[in-house]
């Protein structure tokens, strides 16, 4: 079973047993591919998407005719299909472009390829743009309309259909942004094939301006006049709006308080309608359609974690009040006790020695409106309980109580950025769990503020499929704050998806970290400390919780959680006792004994194809890449991009209304861990598990790994 091969075939021959396999009709034929040729103005991948005439789909990329449908070839579907393929050339500024059939080629009896032949011919580019009915505006709002014509139609670019769309869009979002809200306008776009130019020409009617009028609310009230009372207050939803009649009318301020409206997270949907007046009137009224959620909600539900480090089963018990004491005030309680089974895991199919219990309490109290409108103050107790398991041979077992708080603020600018400042104090009280007392395992205090940033322009947040994200988190601990550890810890993070083909995303994520301790860490930053001699416990105590590390389902899925990280033999995770190295085989050079202890600088990378399959169902065919290093920047080394830590695998997705439910395996792909090294000669690597001997790891999540 160490012949990776073995596992793939395995993992098909399952896969045919339980899913089956389609089938051709007798006399026809399925589609193998459908191939654009001659496509060179415009991606190809983005025709064949319009096409009813489809490649038959693989499962996980692979397989055809296993779990889902072949596509069959229809010849009269084909012709149809030409004619889209010109009509959408002309879209992309082609407007010479013809469509032929090139050959439909059998490959064998019953599937067959098909090529189309484009011939593009030259394309027309955006010319002059004219916008009459300006002359009267004032001097700022006129040009305004003339900045959002031309930056949506640079000249000289090729014509699209949809950069003239957002042009006609652009023009009137110019007027009614500055408070004409009956703006109107019509358009044209002559072609003039001589010269390949489009020119343009906008007709404005601006209108009258205006104002807001009265602000009145639809959905509010659950059963009109009935007996059930009105449980939201439209004063705390005036307030989130910022808008209040007499203001200047704007199309601008709609849009950003529907979303502040949606941000309170009292409602399904929002949709704020202004009362246009025929004839027109300076003073518009605004009706806020809206439909409420459950403002109380009791949550009763459990789980289980099975990898290669931890077995445990929980409970989860939950309460919320969106509207406690009114004012939209939100109470959020959650409470999940639980079982951890020692040393039972992936890596150690063993029956369970030891019984560790465990909980997780986490309240969250947010005041929308904090000092202004768009802003929301919040404050988040936990009290968590739990045993710090690290490897699957661990001799000692620590437990630890931990309190912490986090208090700050957020809010949103805009649609896309989103912004949180906050304050957490923590600490890690240690007791013994299993293997002795803890009078040698230190006591953490954690102090240190907090910002979380993000850009946000994908095209879904659950489901992305076209678009980017950037993400940044940066903390500052001790010093002036006190604490156990003063340092500064910079991750920021980049994800991008492309569409490549009708339900197929290509996804990438690529992230830094480096962390800079100024009190502590010394005796992990050299590889020569971590063996033989023991680093400092308090170095590594503290580095638990403030290194870098990799590995897990939202990382290298081919690791288990913090597997990518500098390993070296911890004292007290390990006594040294006569008595307890009779029992316990490890030795301090044995790298099976060592446990990740956390870095200084990190880097990952991952990249994913994914698939949608039929219905909820969905694939993902990813690999994942980085390395977590004990040496802070900017020392040499401190970014090992030779240390691949390079993991593959496929995995499987089932859409909620929460977000994907997947099952990922990951392979670590032997002579790409370490480039030019086997792991074995490298003492701070460690010895990732394995299931069965093979060097997987199973990794369950909900929602996409990034």
């Amino acid at each position: 079973m160490r012949d990776p091969r073995h596992v793939f075939l395995l993992l098909a021959l399952l896969l045919s047993v339980m899913c089956g396999c389609a089938s051709i009709p007798k006399g026809r034929a399925a589609i193998d591919s459908v191939e654009i040729v001659g496509a060179h103005g415009v991606e190809p991948g983005s025709v064949t998407d319009r096409l009813s005439t489809t490649a038959s789909p693989k499962l996980f990329g692979l397989f055809r005719g296993l779990a889902v449908d072949y596509s069959i070839y229809d010849a009269s579907a084909l012709q149809r299909d030409l004619a889209r393929v010109e009509r959408y050339y002309r879209g992309r500024g082609f407007f010479e472009a013809h469509a032929r059939v090139g050959r439909v080629i059998h490959t064998s009896a019953d599937h067959v390829r098909i090529e189309i032949v484009v011939e593009e011919g030259p394309p027309v580019v955006n010319g002059s743009i004219v916008i009459e009915g300006t002359e009267d505006l004032p001097v700022d709002i006129a040009r305004a309309v003339h900045a959002g014509a031309e930056q949506a139609l640079p000249k000289g670019e090729r014509f699209g259909e949809d950069a003239y769309a957002a042009a006609q869009v652009a023009v009137l979002r110019s007027l009614t942004d500055r408070g004409y809200a009956y703006a109107k306008g019509e358009s044209d776009a002559r072609v003039d094939l001589a010269s390949h130019t489009v020119e343009y020409t906008f007709k404005l009617n601006a209108g009258i301006p205006a104002v807001y009028g009265d602000i009145t609310f639809v959905g509010l009230d659950p059963d009109g006049a009935g007996p059930r009372p009105q449980e939201i207050d439209p004063e705390p939803l005036l307030f989130a709006m910022h808008m209040r009649a007499g203001r200047p009318y704007s199309s601008a301020s709609i849009d950003a308080a529907t979303q502040a409206l949606l941000d309170l997270g009292v409602f399904s949907s929002v949709h704020i309608v202004p009362k246009l007046a025929d004839p027109p009137q300076p003073i518009v009224p605004l009706v806020v359609e809206v439909e409420p959620t459950k403002l109380r909600a009791v949550r009763v539900g459990g789980g289980a974690e099975f990898d290669a480090i931890l077995t445990d089963l929980h409970l989860l018990f939950g309460w919320e009040d969106h509207n406690l004491l009114g004012g939209l005030r939100s109470l959020a309680v959650e409470f999940k006790p639980g079982v951890a089974f020692y040393p039972t895991s992936t890596a150690n199919l063993t029956p369970p020695t030891d019984f560790f219990p465990e909980e997780r309490l986490r309240v969250q109290f947010r005041q929308p409106g904090f000092l202004e409108a768009r802003t929301d103050a919040f404050i988040q107790p936990e009290l968590n309980v739990y045993p710090l398991i690290v490897q699957s041979r661990q001799p000692r077992v620590p437990g630890y109580v931990e309190p912490k708080v986090s208090v700050g603020v957020d809010r949103r600018f805009g649609k896309r950025l989103f912004a949180k400042l906050l304050y957490n104090l923590q600490g890690e009280l240690p007791f013994p769990f299993k293997g002795g007392p803890d009078h040698d395992i230190p006591t953490v205090l954690l102090s240190f503020p907090q910002v979380i940033a993000q850009l946000d322009f994908r095209d879904d947040t659950v489901h992305p499929h076209a678009g980017f994200a950037a993400n940044l988190d940066l903390q500052v601990a001790g010093g002036p704050f006190g604490g156990t550890a003063t340092d500064l810890r910079v991750q920021p993070e980049v994800q991008g998806y492309v569409p490549i083909a009708r339900g197929v995303t290509f996804a990438v994520d690529v992230a830094f970290g480096a962390l800079f301790p100024s009190n502590y860490g010394k005796s992990v930053q050299q590889p020569s400390l971590l063996y033989p001699t023991n680093p400092s416990n308090l170095d590594v105590g503290t580095m638990y919780f403030r290194g870098l590390f990799a590995g897990g389902p939202s990382s290298n899925r081919g690791y288990p959680v913090r597997g990518v990280a500098p390993h070296g033999y911890v004292g007290f995770l390990n006594p040294t006792t006569a008595a307890s190295q009779i029992a316990n085989p490890c030795a301090t050079t044995d790298a099976t004994c060592a446990t990740p202890i956390g870095g200084f600088t990190q880097w990952e990378a991952s990249a994913e194809v994914r698939f949608q399959i039929s219905g909820p169902f969905g694939a993902a065919l990813f690999c994942d890449a980085g390395d977590v290093s004990q040496y802070v920047l900017p020392s040499p080394g401190s970014l090992r991009f030779d240390y691949l830590h390079m993991s593959c695998g496929a995995g499987g997705r089932y859409d909620t209304p929460v977000g994907p439910i997947r099952l990922d395996v990951g392979y670590r792909i032997p002579g790409l861990q370490i480039l030019g090294k086997d792991p074995a000669n490298d003492p701070t690597f460690g010895a990732p598990p394995t299931i069965l001997g093979v060097p997987l790891a199973v990794a369950f999540g909900i929602g996409e790994a990034f």
